[in-house]
């Protein structure tokens, strides 16, 4: 990853913050695939891990590995702290893909077996080596000889005049006493060093002896810690592949981890950038190097983002933000913006920001640019900022320049961000459909830039306005105006009204988009509320035909018992009960639909996956697929309503117990077939799945019909003939 890019964009500061969490240096980038990563490190935030151990960079000890080097015991360690962090991890219950990824972390018994000698120092833990434990141990109670030694010493009363404090100093390593000067007549010692104040750390002649040995047990502890590690390294050499695929894991999990702990600094999100680059746009971004600054929200999905306006409107600063949120998320690098941010991935982000003139290299400002423009014509998939465009050259022939070179890079899939103050170059681009212009807004009240911008219009400079309130006087000012004449100013009051007007414009657009919202969104309501209402009124009027249909049973069971006056009081009751009946006529509607289309099946929402004739393949929002007769289907939202004949339908209520029956007897093959063919989608939508039908046996044509139908009928799973108390040759048991 260049550097260059990063100080140019000004997140240097913010690259450092996240590599400041980083267990070891390394490059910011990852390497991989980036949705795959994006996955790891949101299943990683669902987890509270501690943070990895610092380690040193193991490369060059995976490289003397394989030349058949050994390890130092320090360096066996920083393998052991990765391996021991591993098994940490390990011992969470983990899902998914983290589950998949850390399960192939296999440590091999031998290398297991010593991250188990080590305690969190890094030293040996007593009880491994028996030799080692007994040079410790030696080492050990030699130094308390010393100190005892040292401690009678300072006993001796001729030495008393002469002893500074009564402790033990620790110089250079050695146990030493604090004398003043003169102290030779009363002590035979070896000076070490000379304090501040003149006075001399010593060590007595009588305490050498207990030194050298001390020293001697050193040696020989050195000497065993050398063995000690050349057997470890011996088997380290045996399982270098772990080793090196171990220490390259750790990284990439130190990449996500930290990643994750930077992302809940400032509340920061993770934007995944996409390759279609169709949608292109930042919602409340800001960028890294700003305090206390507005939050910027931009479409920029066109392949050209032209940027003018105000001087010190923060025209660069919108530049920076859009190539900086384009390069934090390639590199998955969180940052404070909302989540519906979207960014494009590209292959090189560029930013053409300085003035490349210097003495050094010899070359005009114009002439670098060209220089660094000439670069372009061999990239594909890039993203470019340049900031004043126009710079070093006359304006005129730069903007016929610029807007063929701009055209030309178009073509090569390279988008590309500017700002400018060429209005010209502006308006030689503004037909173009790939060209966004974006105006950076002044405050004329308050004489000053507001830091938000307006897209679809071109900007003012308001270069007098800006160098009056920098300070230049006012009457420079004046004659400055009088010499830019009346006629360009006339035009920069032209661009600023068609901007106002723009923005107006805007508002209304909003407004009237709210308003049509909330028209269909009221419709659907009514809608609703009308469907509602039909289908009370068709359950209302169903109860009175089934009152009279009870009020004629009633009649005709008088008959029966030859109470004839009864009877024909029941039978009148009865007609004026069915003469008051005002038939409902709900009307239906026929609709031409076409796939795709959002319909309803009774109660039940879906969509138009086919059409073949009258019948339709109908997918329920639950996932059912169906075949329906197309004038069982109603819109579903606001239809234009045409008068149609009432169809009859077959409609199936789910029984608390038994089975879903039907019953075909009487019936025309056709017929029998049709509703049928009703019965089971109604099944299959409310959540059958076995019901029974009655087709009888008679001449075998309807039972034929039947089964023929069945053979092709999609979402069975079987049918069989039912069991002789349940109707047997003449009935069907169907499994949905």
């Amino acid at each position: 990853m260049s550097k260059n890019i990063i100080n140019k964009l000004d997140l240097q500061e913010y690259i450092e913050s996240l590599k400041s969490l980083f267990a070891r240096e390394k490059s910011i980038s990852l390497e991989g695939d980036i949705n795959i990563h994006f996955k790891l490190i949101n299943e990683i935030s669902t987890y509270t891990f501690k943070m990895p151990p610092k380690v040193n960079n193991l490369d060059n000890q995976i490289m003397h590995l394989k030349k058949k080097g050994d390890l130092k015991l320090y360096e066996i360690y920083e393998f052991v702290k990765i391996i021991n962090y591993f098994k940490y991890i390990q011992r969470f219950t983990l899902e998914s893909k983290l589950e998949e990824w850390i399960n192939k972390i296999i440590v091999p018994i031998q290398i297991d077996k010593i991250c188990e000698y080590f305690n969190d120092k890094g030293d040996i833990k007593q009880g491994i080596n028996e030799d080692f434990d007994m040079i410790n141990d030696a080492l050990y109670n030699n130094k308390r000889s010393i100190k005892d030694a040292l401690y009678q010493v300072m006993g001796n009363k001729k030495l008393q005049a002469y002893l500074i404090d009564h402790q033990v100093h620790f110089i250079h390593g050695q146990q030493t006493i604090l004398v003043r000067a003169g102290f030779n007549a009363s002590l035979k010692a070896k000076v070490l060093d000379r304090s501040n104040a003149g006075f001399f750390y010593v060590v007595p002649h009588s305490v050498e002896k207990l030194k050298q040995r001390q020293e001697e047990l050193q040696n020989q502890k050195e000497e065993l810690l050398l063995k000690i590690a050349k057997e470890y390294s011996d088997i380290f050499n045996n399982h270098i592949m772990f080793l090196s695929f171990i220490n390259k894991e750790f990284d990439r999990f130190d990449h996500y981890i930290s990643r994750v702990e930077f992302s809940k600094i400032d509340d920061k999100n993770f934007i995944l950038p996409n390759k279609s680059k169709k949608i292109e746009k930042l919602v409340d971004f800001i960028h890294p190097a700003l305090h206390n600054a507005k939050p910027v929200s931009i479409d920029f999905s066109k392949s050209v983002i032209m940027i003018t306006g105000v001087n010190a409107g923060g025209k660069t600063m919108l530049l920076k933000s859009l190539l900086s949120a384009t390069y934090l998320s390639k590199y998955l690098i969180p940052y404070r913006a909302h989540k519906d941010t979207k960014v494009g991935h590209y292959k090189d982000i560029i930013a053409v920001l300085d003035d490349p003139q210097s003495v050094k290299n010899d070359i005009s400002t114009f002439a670098g640019r060209m220089v660094e423009f000439s670069k372009l014509f061999n990239k594909t998939n890039a993203i470019v900022g340049v900031d004043e465009i126009e710079l070093g050259t006359d304006s005129d022939e730069a903007a016929s320049l610029f807007k063929v070179i701009i055209e030309k890079l178009m073509k090569k899939d390279i988008k590309i961000v500017i700002t400018t103050h060429h209005k010209r170059l502006a308006s030689l681009m503004a037909a173009h459909d790939e060209v966004e212009l974006i105006a950076a807004i002044f405050d004329e009240k308050n004489r000053r830039p507001t830091y938000e911008f307006l897209q679809g219009t071109i900007g003012q400079s308001f270069a007098f306005e800006t160098a009056l309130r920098y300070g230049i006087p006012l009457d420079v000012i004046n004659k400055a105006k009088e010499v830019y004449g009346d006629d360009k100013d006339k035009l920069n009051d032209l661009i600023a009204r068609s901007s106002t007007l723009e923005m107006e414009y805007r508002k209304k657009i909003e407004a009237l988009d709210n308003n049509i919202k909330e028209s269909n969104r009221l419709k659907q309501n009514l809608q609703e509320q009308k469907e509602s209402i039909d289908k009370k009124l068709s359950e209302y009027k169903n109860s009175l035909h089934t009152d009279y249909k009870s009020a004629t049973g009633e009649a005709k069971k008088a008959i029966k018992t030859k109470i004839m006056q009864q009877a024909h009081r029941h039978l009148n009751e009865a007609h004026k009960k069915l003469q008051g009946v005002k038939e409902v006529q709900v009307e239906e509607e026929i609709v031409n639909f076409k796939v795709g289309d959002r319909v309803k099946y009774n109660s039940t929402k879906g969509s138009i996956i086919s059409i073949k004739g009258s019948k339709v393949y109908f997918e329920s929002d639950d996932g059912m697929k169906i075949q329906v007769k197309m004038k069982s289907l109603r819109r579903s939202g606001n239809p234009v309503k045409v008068k149609a004949v009432p169809k009859v339908r077959v409609s199936v209520a789910k029984p608390k117990g038994g089975h879903v029956k039907l019953d075909l007897h009487g019936q025309r093959a056709d017929e029998a077939i049709e509703n049928l063919d009703i019965f089971l989608s109604d099944c299959l939508i409310n959540g059958f799945d076995e019901v029974l039908v009655y087709h009888g046996i008679g001449t075998g044509k309807l039972a034929y019909a039947v089964k023929e139908f069945l053979d092709r009928y999609p979402k069975l799973r079987s049918y069989t003939d039912a069991p002789p108390i349940q109707g047997g040759f003449g009935a069907k048991i169907i499994k949905l």
